[in-house]
C-alpha cells in the first residue's frame, strides 16, 4: 500500500531507492573486506607459525 506523496512521489521514490542502494554498497563493501583482512591474517598466521 503505497501513501500519497503527491508531486513528489518521483522525489521521495527515488530518494529510497538511492539510500536502498548505499546500504547495500556499504554491506558488500563491508563484506569484500572483511574476507580480504581474515585472509590476509591467516597467510600472516601461517608464515609466523612456519618460521616459529
Amino acid at each position: 500500500m503505497m501513501p500519497d506523496l503527491g508531486k513528489y512521489a518521483d522525489t521521495v521514490i527515488s530518494a529510497y531507492i538511492v539510500s536502498l542502494l548505499l546500504l547495500a554498497a556499504i554491506v558488500a563493501l563491508s563484506v569484500w573486506r572483511g574476507r580480504r583482512v581474515r585472509a590476509e591474517m591467516e597467510r600472516i598466521e601461517a608464515r609466523v607459525s612456519k618460521h616459529g
